[in-house]
C-alpha cells in the first residue's frame, strides 16, 4: 500500500495539471514548470524535530494534436513541432503509413488513428484530455466524389472544433487557403478561384468551416497560405489581412513554421492572415508579422 506522503504527492501533482489544462492561457512557451516542496521531520537524539526541506521540479511538455499528419503540410507541421520541443499526437488515417513517414524511437510523438469525417465523438478520444491545442492540416483527396470536400474541408473541420470543445481545448489552427472569400473578393473570375472551385466547390467548403471556428468561441488562428510548394522556402514570408491576397505561392515548410509560431505569440489569436513569400520582402519577426494584422 502506497504510503499517505506518496499518495499527497502524487494527487497533488496531477490536480496541479489538470488545474493547468483547464484554465490555460495561450501558448508562450513550449514548456511549464511545476514546482512542488517536499518535507519531512527527522526524529533522534541528535536532530529532533529539525527539518529537511527539497524543492523538486517536474517539467511537462505542450502536446500537440495534428489533424492530416501524414499529409505533405502536415507531416511539416509534426516535425517543426518536434523541433521546437513540443510533443506531438500525429492523427493520420493510415497507421502503416504513418509508420514509414516518421522515424520510430521519438518519444515525443505519438501516432494515433484519426479520420475526421467520422465525427466528434472519436475525434475527442483520438485528441484526449492531454492535448493542449489542435492543428488542423488535413485536405481531401480528388477524386470523382464531389462530396468529397465537404466531407472533409467542411464536415471534418466542424467535428475537430466539436471534439475540442467537448474536452476543452482551447487553441485551433487551421490551415485553409486565399480566395476561400474570392466572391466577395470580386475574384470570382480568377483562374484559381475557378479550378479550386471545379472540386466540388472546395474553396466555398473551406469558407463555411472558417464561419464555424470563428463562431465557436475557441481561440483561433485560421491560415490561407497561397498555392503551396514542396521545395525549400525562398524570400520572406509576407502576411496580409483576410481578403486580401488573391495571387502568390509559398513553400509548404513556411506554412508549417507560421502554424507553429502562432502557438507561441498571442498576437496570432482570434486572426485570419493570409501568407505567401516574396523574394523582395524584407525578413519581419513573427511578432510583428502577427501584430500587424488586426482582430475582426
Amino acid at each position: 500500500m502506497a504510503s499517505p506522503l506518496l499518495l499527497f504527492r502524487n494527487t497533488t501533482l496531477s490536480t496541479l495539471h489538470n488545474h493547468y489544462r483547464h484554465h490555460r492561457p495561450p501558448l508562450p512557451a513550449v514548456l511549464f514548470s511545476i514546482k512542488r516542496r517536499r518535507s519531512h521531520s527527522l526524529y533522534s537524539t541528535q536532530m529532533e524535530g529539525s527539518e529537511i526541506t527539497e524543492e523538486v521540479e517536474v517539467t511537462v511538455k505542450k502536446t500537440i494534436f495534428v489533424a492530416g499528419a501524414t499529409g505533405n503540410t502536415g507531416k511539416r507541421i509534426v516535425e517543426q513541432l518536434l523541433a521546437k520541443g513540443f510533443a506531438v499526437k500525429a492523427g493520420v488515417r493510415d497507421l502503416d503509413k504513418a509508420k514509414t513517414t516518421f522515424p520510430g524511437g521519438n518519444p515525443s510523438l505519438q501516432i494515433v488513428k484519426a479520420d475526421v469525417t467520422e465525427g466528434s465523438v472519436k475525434l475527442a478520444e483520438a485528441i484526449g484530455d492531454d492535448s493542449d491545442a489542435v492543428i488542423c492540416a488535413t485536405g481531401f483527396q480528388r477524386s470523382w466524389d464531389l462530396l468529397a470536400p465537404w466531407k472533409v474541408d467542411n464536415f471534418g473541420t466542424v467535428n475537430l472544433v466539436e471534439a475540442c470543445r467537448k474536452l476543452g481545448v482551447n487553441r485551433f489552427i487551421l490551415i485553409s487557403s486565399i480566395l476561400v472569400n474570392g466572391a466577395a473578393m470580386g475574384q470570382i473570375l480568377n483562374p484559381a478561384y475557378i479550378f479550386l472551385n471545379a472540386f466540388g466547390l472546395i474553396l466555398i467548403a473551406k469558407l463555411q468551416a472558417e464561419q464555424y471556428i470563428r463562431k465557436s468561441g475557441i481561440n483561433y488562428t485560421i491560415i490561407r497560405p497561397g498555392g503551396l510548394r514542396n521545395d525549400p522556402p525562398t524570400g520572406n514570408i509576407v502576411m496580409e489581412p483576410e481578403d486580401t491576397l488573391s495571387e502568390g505561392t509559398i513553400s509548404r515548410d513556411h506554412v508549417a513554421e507560421v502554424a507553429v509560431e502562432a502557438l507561441v505569440h498571442p498576437e496570432a489569436s482570434y486572426k485570419v492572415v493570409e501568407i505567401v513569400s516574396r523574394t523582395d520582402a524584407p525578413k519581419r519577426s513573427f511578432k510583428d508579422l502577427f501584430a500587424s494584422i488586426k482582430q475582426r
